[in-house]
């Protein structure tokens, strides 16, 4: 923890690792996927999926069409709470990627979610991360246009 220049806490993501498992907490004004890369690449995770609940008060998420083979983005702004954020940690020619989906509600119980692209934490965001002994490469599939698994 730091005293930032208007006097306030400001606290900084903390992970502990247990055999296979990750608890992370992820603090306000933090980006959600660069905390997963960062942990990823730190502990050298090829493999793992990710689950994880909290608050955002900034994000954009997506919907892939198929016809298009493209990706549409909405971004949102104000009070969410994250209720479900799932994904995957793997890697594409040997790199870090992830598969990341969010959804978060607002005060009046409405939902919305899609890909994440970017999301900020508003006060905090509890995450556990399930390394997997293993690895999984992606491809691109021209025909759906998208990054899938190759076994």
């Amino acid at each position: 923890m730091i005293i930032g220049s208007d006097n306030e806490e400001v606290n900084f993501m903390e992970y502990r690792r247990f055999n296979n498992t990750i608890v992370a907490r992820i603090d306000r004004g933090e980006e959600i996927l660069d905390k997963i890369k960062e942990i990823s690449l730190k502990e050298n995770i090829k493999l793992a999926n990710i689950n994880a609940l909290g608050a955002t008060n900034d994000f954009t998420v997506g919907v892939f069409k198929i016809n298009d083979k493209k990706y549409y983005s909405n971004e949102f702004k104000g009070d969410f709470e994250i209720v479900s954020l799932t994904g995957t940690i793997n890697t594409m020619n040997d790199e870090f990627y992830t598969h990341i989906h969010m959804s978060a509600g607002n005060d009046k119980g409405e939902v919305f979610g899609g890909h994440l692209n970017r999301a900020i934490v508003s006060a905090t965001c509890e995450m556990i991360i399930n390394i997997i002994n293993g690895r999984v490469d992606r491809y691109f599939d021209e025909d759906i246009g998208l990054n899938l698994f190759k076994f």
